[in-house]
Order: C-alpha cells, then sequence, then structure tokens
C-alpha cells in the first residue's frame, strides 16, 4: 500500500461506531497521514455540517463528499454541486408521502426539511441532520433539494426500495442503510463525486484507498484498487470490494490505517 495517496472513508457504520462516534485513535492516525501527505477524503450520505460537527478537529485539512456525492467540499469551497430538477420535485413529494410507514427527509446545502414527524422521530432524524425545519407542506420547502432521504422504522429495502425503484435510471436511488433509501440527481454518487476528485487530484484508482459498507458505497468502492468492505458491510459491499476489514466497532478503519502508515514509513 506504499503508492497510496488518497484515502476515503464512508462514515456511518465505516468510521464511526456504533455511538455515532469517531475514535481518537482515527485522529492520532490522521497527523500520521498528513505528515506522509495522503489526502483524506470522508464521503457519506450525511450533509455537510454534520460530517463538519463529527470531524471538528481536522474539518479544515479534509475533503468531505456529502449528501451521497451531491455535494463536494473543501474548505468551505464548493468544488461540485448537484441537485434534483426543481421541476421534478412536487411529483417526487407526491410519491413518496404517500408510501406506508416512511419518513421524508428532503436534503438542501444548509439545512434539511422534515414532513411532520412524532419528536422521537425527529430526535432520531437530528442525529444526521442537526440543522432541520419540521414542515407541513410542499411549499414550505426553501432552497434547492439535493437528496430526498426516506426513513422507515424496521427496513427500508423491504419496505420502500420496491416503491421507488422505478425511478431509476432517471433518479440515482440507492438503499444507503438498514433504515434509509436515498434519491438523487442521476450522476449523483459517491463513485462519481471520488473520479471528479481523483481527476482533479491526479491520483490514479491503484493509489486510492476507500472504506465503505452499504449500497451507497458501491461506485466508490469501484473507484480504488484497495478498496475494503467492513465486516459489517452488506453482502452487496462485500461482493464488490476487495479486501476486508474489521467491523466498525471493532476499528476496521484503524486498523488498516495502521498498515498503510508502516507502509509508508518504510518505503
Amino acid at each position: 500500500m506504499k503508492d497510496i495517496k488518497l484515502v476515503v472513508t464512508d462514515m456511518d457504520g465505516t468510521l464511526l461506531n456504533s455511538n455515532h462516534e469517531v475514535s481518537s485513535r482515527f485522529f492520532e492516525l490522521f497527523k500520521r497521514m498528513q505528515q506522509q501527505d495522503i489526502q483524506f477524503v470522508a464521503a457519506s450520505g450525511r450533509p455537510y455540517y454534520s460530517i463538519v460537527e463529527k470531524l471538528q478537529p481536522v474539518k479544515d485539512d479534509i475533503i468531505i463528499v456529502a449528501e451521497n456525492g451531491g455535494l463536494v467540499i473543501e474548505a468551505n469551497k464548493v468544488m461540485l454541486s448537484n441537485i434534483i430538477n426543481p421541476d421534478r420535485l412536487l411529483e417526487l413529494y407526491t410519491l413518496v408521502t404517500n408510501i406506508e410507514d416512511t419518513y421524508p427527509i428532503f436534503c438542501t446545502k444548509h439545512q434539511a426539511f422534515i414532513l411532520r414527524a412524532s419528536d422521537q422521530l425527529i430526535n432520531t432524524f437530528s442525529e444526521y441532520y442537526s440543522v432541520y425545519t419540521v414542515i407541513d407542506s410542499f411549499e414550505e420547502i426553501k432552497d434547492d433539494v439535493i437528496k430526498i432521504a426516506l426513513y422507515h422504522k424496521t427496513n427500508s429495502e423491504a419496505h420502500i426500495f420496491p416503491y421507488v425503484k422505478h425511478l431509476k435510471p432517471d433518479l440515482n436511488v440507492v438503499v444507503s442503510g438498514n433504515h434509509w433509501v436515498d434519491i438523487s440527481d442521476a450522476i449523483t454518487n459517491k463513485g462519481h463525486a471520488l473520479q471528479f476528485l481523483q481527476k482533479q487530484l491526479q491520483i490514479s484508482p491503484s493509489e486510492t484507498l476507500v472504506f465503505g459498507d452499504y449500497n451507497n458505497d458501491l461506485e466508490m468502492l469501484k473507484c480504488a484498487k484497495y478498496s475494503y468492505a467492513m465486516a459489517n458491510a452488506h453482502d452487496d459491499v462485500k461482493a464488490i470490494a476487495n479486501f476486508e476489514t474489521k467491523s466498525n466497532d471493532n476499528f476496521g478503519v484503524e486498523i488498516v490505517l495502521e498498515n498503510l502508515i508502516a507502509e509508508s514509513r518504510k518505503d
């Protein structure tokens, strides 16, 4: 792994443990990656401001791929932004608000618009969308929508995805977690964002290391020679990734990064 110049990791289920925390072990490893001139990218379905909250100590030294690739930001500068066609939003709003036991969140650059939900659910959502407005109607959605996140209490793949999968390929529709399905612009995915960054940074797939755990990571895993599935990953991710590491609760990312740094030192 001595040739690696770019490290990209998903957040939930990957870098974050089950308590949604980043380990102190990672922050120590980050300093050592900096010393080796290795660029770090956090790539998540989370919004930009939520990723910043989790990676506050290093936020000015990393690139953030938010909203599954809909937004790419470095040092407060927007490098890439993809929105859902505003002409389709009302149609999509009508569709997703009629799926039983499904709770939609309309994600914009600066905040999320959450359609009427219980206080308990809003508390759950606020772990991911800490800046939000609760709405009762379509007309209350302000700003361009980058992503529509759909939540189901038990299983999004079984209870949401069948009702929205027909939107492909005009839109990107992906199961991004056990409870989540995300809808975004057709070209929006983490792989598209990573290819954009690789071109900007002049870094090849053979110089790229990627970690992921769910189906919204599939495209970016294909963009790296060193693609790692977490032990807790979806079977589709394990089938695509070239390697596997331990779970997010057992420092799977950190263990590989320690090996990376050791290899770089040898070089």
